[in-house]
């Protein structure tokens, strides 16, 4: 039976498991008729692949669980502690939001601070977007050129109103002479003197 070798998901087979692993593969890139025995240890193996996959996660439980415990019991556990963070985040593990805390609290630690950076760079890359969405959108931005305010074209302003041409045909009205001066401020006649005046002098 294959057997889960590390935190990691591997799995290690036998000389035997492999002589059947090899022979289902020949029989999948070559296909040929399959004897009984051939098809019995190929069901055998898949079978031990499926026990051996149980396994593996077990471990990793058992790995978090344990994680938990060491965390629990900090600051005296922090040599264990961060071993096992170490081995988890290996395993895929994500870390939580009290991972975050214990190694702030260890940052004296140079092996906490190096795994807090870590920690904290995989928790941005878990989020929708990721840090690769963001420096894309950052290097995206300083490509595009800085865009100008478009400019609005300037509203003609309306012509004045030409006077209306005549119709073909319609007589132009005539235009009034300038007048002279004498017509605007005509002369003045002398006045006649009254009829007494003329009595008196004779």
């Amino acid at each position: 039976m294959p057997t889960p070798y590390g935190s990691r998901g591997g799995l290690a087979f036998g000389a035997e498991e492999l002589r059947v692993l090899r022979r289902a593969l020949a029989l999948a890139l070559h296909p040929s008729p399959a004897t009984a025995d051939d098809v019995q240890d190929c069901l055998r193996l898949a079978a031990s692949l499926d026990e051996a996959t149980r396994e593996s996660a077990r471990l990793r439980a058992f790995l978090v669980a344990d994680l938990g415990r060491y965390r629990a019991a900090l600051p005296g556990t922090a040599a264990g502690y961060l071993a096992l963070l170490e081995e988890a985040l290996g395993a895929g593990y994500r870390p939580q939001p009290d991972d975050l805390a214990a190694l702030r609290a260890l940052r004296g630690n140079p092996t906490a601070a190096a795994l807090l950076q870590h920690c904290e760079r995989v928790r941005l890359t878990a989020l929708p977007g990721g840090l690769s969405s963001v420096g894309q959108g950052e290097e995206q931005e300083r490509k595009e050129p800085e865009k100008k305010p478009e400019e609005r074209p300037s509203t003609p302003h309306p012509a004045p109103n030409p006077s209306p041409e005549p119709a073909p045909g319609t007589p132009r009205p005539t235009r009034r002479p300038v007048p002279t001066p004498g017509e605007v401020f005509p002369r003045r006649k002398p006045a006649t003197p009254p009829p007494d005046q003329h009595l008196a002098a004779g």
